[in-house]
């Protein structure tokens, strides 16, 4: 009997990659549209086991519903695992799988994008041309040649992203609890400390996980000791900033763009059409209303290549699990 898949918060892109790669593995998969959350848990009845995406919720109260109707695997399809109580799953039996690398490229190519957009201003130039206004006055940038790139968190991404700064003639400052020297003296990288990297930066990128000691790692302290119009991008977690501190920055002139494709409060919002709704998340509203801000729908890893590795490295996860195999891509506390 083929092994049985819930997929949560499943949308067209994902029912299409899944399917077309299902075809070498076998699997039964059944998709839901809602996100997993304790009033629809009930579907992983009959299921071997559940796929989620980022907004999905595991804590311990779904994942002890979960183990009750027999699920043995949570495969996450994404490399982040903070919506995860991997202390329950572990109390109830429950193996944790993840993709750590679907595709750096696509995120760190993302970044460069939401660097460039914000500071050529592109965005308002495209709205300004469209509606016949073709003024100049408003839309100067800077060389990037030349400038300080702070990158919080050196993994895979942000290793990718910094080969592309330095193409542009970029200055790279780092900053990581565990700093590849390695990589770092290959790529004129220097490690430094974050009160440095705050203070010298002119574009501070966002690429470490989300933990406790790195929630709202940017904050009004933090904010204060920045240079004044540095440029913020956050393509990571969203709780990485705080969101009102970033406000009160922008208002006051200390931060001179941001560029955000994640928001601390994106589950209610992101990868829906709210198109017809008012938008009642006062913050992401205000958020909005800056012109020098971008905020996107948590794209940066939309690739055609992401969602093909995706679904590979996700079904070969199932795959070594249903076999008793080594995980390689396990998630443990």
């Amino acid at each position: 009997m083929a092994t049985t898949i819930a997929f949560f918060g499943s949308k067209p892109y994902d029912e299409a990659s899944f399917n077309e790669k299902n075809q070498d593995f076998g699997f039964e998969l059944r998709f839901y549209k809602g996100h997993l959350n304790k009033n629809n848990v009930i579907l992983t009845q009959g299921v071997d086991v559940v796929c989620i995406f980022v907004n999905d919720t595991a804590n311990a109260e779904v994942l002890h519903l979960m183990a009750q109707n027999g699920v043995k695997l949570l495969a996450l399809r994404c490399a982040g695992y903070n919506n995860v109580d991997l202390k329950a799953a572990a109390e109830c039996g429950i193996t944790v799988v993840r993709v750590p690398a679907y595709s750096p490229y696509a995120v760190a190519e993302y970044t460069v994008a939401l660097m460039l957009s914000l500071n050529r201003k592109i965005h308002r130039a495209a709205w300004r041309t469209r509606e016949g206004n073709f003024s100049l006055h408003g839309l100067l940038g800077f060389d990037m040649h030349g400038k300080t790139a702070g990158i919080i968190g050196t993994g895979k991404i942000a290793k990718k992203l910094i080969s592309i700064l330095r193409g542009f003639g970029m200055n790279i400052l780092a900053y990581d609890l565990y700093p590849d020297y390695n990589f770092a003296c290959e790529n004129q990288v220097v490690y430094t400390t974050l009160d440095e990297l705050y203070h010298s930066s002119d574009i501070i990128s966002l690429h470490c996980p989300l933990t406790e000691q790195t929630k709202y790692l940017i904050n009004d302290y933090s904010i204060s000791k920045m240079k004044d119009g540095v440029m913020i991008i956050n393509t990571g977690r969203g709780q990485l900033i705080h969101t009102n501190a970033l406000i009160e920055g922008l208002k006051n002139k200390k931060i001179g763009s941001a560029g955000l494709d994640v928001y601390e409060e994106e589950s209610q919002y992101f990868y829906e059409d709210r198109s017809d709704k008012i938008i009642d998340d006062d913050t992401l509203a205000r958020l909005l209303s800056f012109n020098n801000v971008i905020v996107t729908s948590h794209q940066a890893y939309f690739t055609q290549e992401a969602l093909s590795n995706i679904a590979t490295t996700t079904l070969q996860n199932v795959r070594d699990f249903t076999q008793g195999k080594a995980l390689e891509n396990e998630v443990k506390l």
